[in-house]
Order: C-alpha cells, then structure tokens, then sequence
C-alpha cells in the first residue's frame, strides 16, 4: 500500500519533467530528496515537494514508520492542458505557441514491502 501526492497543473513541459523523474524512480526516498537537491532544474524541485508531500502523508498515517524506511515506489508524469497562445511573426502571420502543463503524480511505500 503506497502512500500518494499530486500535483496538478504544474507550469512545465512534461517532457523536461519526465528526465528528471527517470534519475529518482525506485530510489530510496533520502536518496531521492538529495538527488533532487543538487538538480539545477526547475522540475527538480516541482517534484521534490511532491515526493516530501507524499513522505509525509505516509509519516501522518503510520507514526512507526522512519523516513529511511520509505523509497519512491511510482513516480510519473502526465500532460495536462495546454495554453494557446498567439506568436506573432513577420508579414502579418502568427503562430501558435503551446504553453505545456502537466500532472506530477508520486508514490512512496515501505522498503520492506518491495516484494508484496
């Protein structure tokens, strides 16, 4: 049983968020959160507040559970709506310009419960 987060409608494009999500997947959740620390990307901390938001529902719920004892189980990133806007280019023409959003979903769950 994982415990869950979700962040929706974050402003970046899921795919510059999916190459951070592959470096912490099935990672230890201290291992994680440093990893994520020393990312320079803004996803980086977009999904470091979601990990830490879905370590402390575990914490909240189940007060014998220990950070080290949490590892991030699911972590993926979906596409949210786009915003459509107006590029304007030369001779009177206009492009659409596609301003991406996306859903940041996190699951953390014990260490010792990998095999069930």
């Amino acid at each position: 049983m994982g415990y869950k987060a979700v962040a929706k409608y974050v402003r970046i494009s899921p795919f510059k968020a999916r190459v951070v999500a592959d470096l912490v997947r099935r990672k230890p959740y201290p291992e994680a959160i440093a990893i994520l620390n020393n990312l320079p990307n803004k996803g980086a901390g977009l999904i470091r507040k979601v990990i830490q938001s879905a370590a402390a529902n575990a914490l909240s719920n189940n007060r014998s559970m220990d950070e080290g004892m949490l590892y991030v189980s699911e972590l993926y990133i979906d596409e949210g709506p786009r915003m459509k806007r107006l590029w304007v280019r030369g001779r009177g023409r206009a492009d659409m310009l596609l301003k991406r959003m996306s859903h940041i979903t996190a699951v953390v769950d014990r260490i010792d419960q990998v095999g069930e």
